[in-house]
């Protein structure tokens, strides 16, 4: 039997230390193909080795409308939002989910009262959110908790405080998805007539409207909307942010109509209430004597107590949409909303665009005296003496404090806080009577609440 042949280890560690000096290589080799390896890697990883084709690997952020002729595309997009609006409306707590909370909430209140408000400290509140369910885990966090923490010394939240704070984030969420079921064209945006279906579909739910007649719906829709749109979308672009209806107060003033027993003080100063709808259509009527549904220039003039100046008047019908030199209801609105809320920035900048006349975005000593001669025109008729125009265009300028001393411009009159008082002065002559006799006006009220206390 021949004898197995045994590998001769000597040998074969000497070819192989031959070999690796052999492979040896130097530095800057070995930093050539490291330099190599990495631009290789890095070219890879950045998205290929052809710079020209890198616009394959940007992700897609733009999805073009479908068009009106791709009908099915547009159907698709309607259903995916509907479903998507669905989903969301789900996650939200219902009024079940709602008295569950307030009872566990309760349930975990810790002692002594403030007041007579429950309250709860950190660890109780971290107990109600495990046992509140997924539905409310985003509310139970350490920032909302910080959020509402104020002056308790024990370092607790009141009870009442969280609950309103996560009905009012309920409401916010129903109210943006109801919104959002308007929203054609799915942008976050209404455009005028989303909005009117919004509320002509919500009138049957506010008990304050109940008495309104259906031929006059179509007239409550155009004066709601109507103060949406003109403090919303001051640049006139026909639509609003989602976002900007539900940051402003309009829609909480709107739907303070679901409350049967609301006062007739809080009636008639808001704007939606059918009473304030009504006192706005039926000033319209009366000031229409032609009754051809359009008010002129001299219908208007008796708007108010009828002292708005006709060199005022005239700039309205030159800057505002008119039909054959005549105001429609919806110019009218913006016309009214604008003179009763003169101390509101979109207020102000309707009357300052008038005042412009040159369209040079401020205000001159030309500007100031071409609209005061009218006022001046307006003392002489009533047999007064006329005031120097020159004392009331330094009073101006010292109420406005404009940054240059020759010129005013609109955000000059909205940081001064006196916008209100120095377009009265020059539009209205019964607003710069109020201005010219404030003292008096004052010393009055003083002395009628002085006898009201004496009796």
């Amino acid at each position: 039997m021949a004898t197995e042949q045994r590998p001769n280890w000597a040998d074969i560690l000497k070819r192989r230390l031959a070999n690796s000096k052999g492979d040896e290589k130097s530095e800057e080799e070995k930093k050539s193909e490291e330099t190599e390896l990495f631009s290789k890697y890095y070219t890879e990883w950045k998205g290929g080795s052809d710079s020209g084709n890198s616009y394959k690997t940007i992700p897609r952020f733009y999805y073009r409308l479908p068009a009106e002729d791709e009908v099915l595309l547009q159907k698709l997009r309607e259903e995916s939002r509907a479903v998507f609006l669905q989903r969301k409306s789900r996650e939200l707590l219902d009024n079940e989910e709602l008295q569950n909370l307030w009872f566990l909430l309760d349930k975990h209140q810790v002692p002594p009262l403030t007041g007579e408000e429950a309250m709860i400290n950190y660890e109780a509140y971290l107990q109600v959110g495990e046992k509140a369910g997924s539905k409310c885990k985003k509310f139970f966090t350490a920032r909302v908790y910080a959020k509402l923490l104020h002056s308790d010394p024990y370092g607790r939240i009141s009870i009442m405080q969280f609950f309103n704070y996560v009905m009012r984030k309920v409401w916010l969420h129903q109210t943006r998805i109801g919104l959002s079921l308007y929203d054609v064209a799915g942008q976050g945006y209404l455009r005028e007539s989303d909005l009117e279906n919004y509320i002509l579909e919500l009138i049957p739910t506010l008990p304050q409207l109940d008495g309104l007649e259906k031929s006059f719906y179509s007239f409550y829709v155009c004066t709601a909307v109507r103060k949406f749109f003109f403090f919303l979308d001051p640049l006139r672009t026909g639509k609003i942010k989602i976002q900007d209806i539900l940051a402003c107060s309009f829609l909480d003033d709107l739907l303070e109509l679901r409350d049967e027993e609301l006062s007739k003080e809080s009636q008639e100063s808001n704007w939606f209430s059918a009473p304030s709808a009504l006192r706005v259509y039926g000033q319209y009527l009366n000031l229409d004597k032609d009754h051809n549904g359009m008010l002129s220039k001299e219908e208007l003039s008796r708007y108010g107590t009828a002292t708005l100046t006709s060199v005022f008047l005239d700039r309205v019908f030159q800057e505002c949409l008119t039909y054959e030199g005549e105001m429609d209801y919806k110019t009218y609105l913006d016309f009214v909303l604008a003179l009763e809320n003169r101390k509101e920035p979109a207020a102000l900048q309707y009357i300052f665009k008038l005042l412009d006349m040159e369209n040079q975005g401020h205000l001159n000593v030309f500007s100031l005296n071409y609209f005061f001669r009218a006022i001046q025109e307006q003392i002489k008729l009533h047999g007064q003496e006329p005031v120097s125009f020159q004392d009331v265009k330094d009073e101006i300028f010292d109420m406005v404090k404009p940054k240059d001393p020759y010129k005013i411009t609109l955000q000059d009159l909205v940081n001064s806080c006196q916008g209100d008082t120095v377009v009265s002065i020059l539009i209205d002559l019964n607003g710069f009577w109020t201005y010219e006799n404030r003292e008096v006006l004052v010393a009055n009220d003083s002395d009628s609440g002085s006898s009201g206390v004496d009796s």
